[in-house]
């Protein structure tokens, strides 16, 4: 009988190496005059750069620039970052909660509770609380039926994010007790519940058409809910719809440029998404570039989108001008190999284009902040089914005692709201509702608002922004002003 012999390897060494080389994380505020740098250098894992992008976003911080190496096992990045009202960061409980919630991310799930007030975050998700998710069909009066049927079983809705793409739905709504407020884990009344949400999402269904719906229960190391929402509509399959082609100028027999659906024959007028792959052939690293118009949390897309389909980004440059933000990646799947086949290619690029437009905002926006109760969500979409509204993206979670939610609507037949039907909406829902008004197709308050004011004569058009001729020289002086955190 032949013996193999095998290497030990504890499954406690990656943690002891993660003692041993835990992440520093500068906040410089000294460097730029209109950004604070967030630095972090530590050891590599994979999916370590999502998380760290995770906790910058979570704070609805916005990402301007960001340069990314974490070749031979150690990373060193660097994130140009302001808040909403492009403001440097200077808030000590939020520079800790920073510092302390990227150190976090290496340990087991939030370990490390950061020090931040509460009452001032928004909670769009908890772990303490049951989970459904679903994925179907989008249509008009979804969300209001299922929060009805969540409503009169007795289900209070703690928190909620939705979102629709490609005619496709998905969502994930955290309930619990209303009796007690605890979650609901008892396994007749879980597969109740289930039951007759199924029926609802069933009613409008064609035979043998994709959906789901499924209640979780609480658990420790529970995936991100906005992560999670994208891991629904991969599963769903709303990127098969999103279009992708060669472009006659720019293919070859080494790269697939694909576009999504807003494209216009001249580049600089094109305002829709196109993915770019390349081969470097010197390297043997895949150059992922995905050109877009900018939005807030774009980069987390984008970074959840190559970790998900087990791609590690090695090196990386992101920035904005005006309204378009060009994110060039060196990618190596985490087998070693790069992108080789075309079909690999394609999926890459419909996958990244779907990830970059489930977020965009179509429609009216309506903000609402009310004292949190049970039964509000269904009352709220109520309010807008029946005034004719459709729900295209809505978040709700609860900011102290209150609930405080954005729901992006429109009418039933895509056209406007009507000024009278939104008159109604404020008057029936009877809470602070602040009315929003955008265009549909117009960009949100993106990451380039800052340069876009800073220098009217620079040219719109954004040329190649390659890591050969500006990453290298940027990290080589990032590099040296890295400090010591103090303790």
């Amino acid at each position: 009988m032949d013996i193999t012999y095998r290497p030990y390897i504890d499954p406690d060494f990656e943690i002891l190496i993660e003692r041993i080389h835990p992440p520093r994380v500068c906040i410089d505020n000294d460097t730029y005059r209109d950004c604070t740098l967030v630095k972090v250098d530590s050891a590599n894992k994979h999916g370590m750069l999502l998380e760290i992008v995770q906790v910058l976003t979570d704070l609805d911080l916005v990402i301007s620039k960001s340069y990314i190496s974490s070749d031979g096992g150690w990373l060193m990045d660097v994130f140009h970052v302001t808040d909403q009202q492009t403001n440097k960061i200077t808030d000590e409980s939020l520079i800790r909660y920073i510092q302390e919630g990227i150190c976090a991310s290496r340990r087991a799930y939030r370990e490390i509770r950061p020090s931040i007030d509460k009452e001032t975050m928004l909670t769009p998700m908890s772990i303490e609380n049951t989970a459904l998710e679903m994925t179907g069909m989008d249509r008009p009066g979804l969300m209001s039926e299922m929060s009805a049927v969540l409503a009169e079983l007795g289900c209070r809705v703690s928190a909620a994010m939705a979102w629709t793409h490609k005619s496709r739905a998905a969502c994930i709504i955290y309930v619990e007790d209303a009796s007690n407020g605890e979650p609901i884990t008892d396994p007749c009344r879980v597969a109740q519940v289930q039951a007759q949400l199924e029926n609802v999402v069933e009613a409008h269904h064609y035979d043998n058409e994709r959906r789901s719906v499924r209640l979780t229960a609480p658990a420790p190391g529970q995936t991100h809910t906005e992560r999670r929402l994208h891991q629904l509509m991969v599963a769903d399959g709303d990127y098969e719809m999103c279009c992708s082609c060669c472009s006659d100028d720019d293919s070859d027999d080494d790269d697939v440029y694909g576009h999504g659906r807003h494209y216009k024959a001249k580049k600089k007028e094109c305002y829709g998404t196109h993915v770019k792959i390349e081969k470097c052939k010197e390297t043997g690293y895949s150059i992922v570039i995905v050109r877009s118009r900018d939005r807030p949390k774009l980069l987390f897309d984008t970074v959840c989108t190559l970790t998900d389909m087990q791609y590690i980004v090695f090196h990386a440059a992101i920035s904005s001008k005006e309204s378009i933000a060009v994110q060039e990646y060196y990618v190596k799947h985490k087998s070693g190999r790069s992108l080789d086949s075309d079909d690999e290619k394609h999926l890459v690029t419909q996958c990244l284009i779907a990830a970059t437009e489930r977020r965009i905002s179509h429609g009216l926006r309506l903000d609402i902040c009310t004292e949190n109760r049970t039964g509000l969500l269904s009352d709220i979409t109520r309010v807008l089914r029946e005034n004719g509204l459709s729900i295209t993206r809505a978040e709700i979670g609860t900011r102290g005692g209150r609930a405080v939610g954005t729901f992006y609507v429109k009418d039933t037949s895509g056209q406007n709201v009507d000024p009278e039907t939104l008159e109604t909406v404020r008057r029936e829902i009877g809470s602070t509702v602040v009315v929003v008004n955008k265009p549909l197709s117009t960009p949100s308050r993106a990451t380039s608002s800052r340069t876009s004011r800073s220098n009217s004569s620079e040219i719109q058009e954004r040329p190649r922004f390659t890591l050969g001729s500006l990453l290298w020289s940027h990290l080589e002086r990032i590099s040296s002003n890295f400090k010591p955190i103090k303790s």
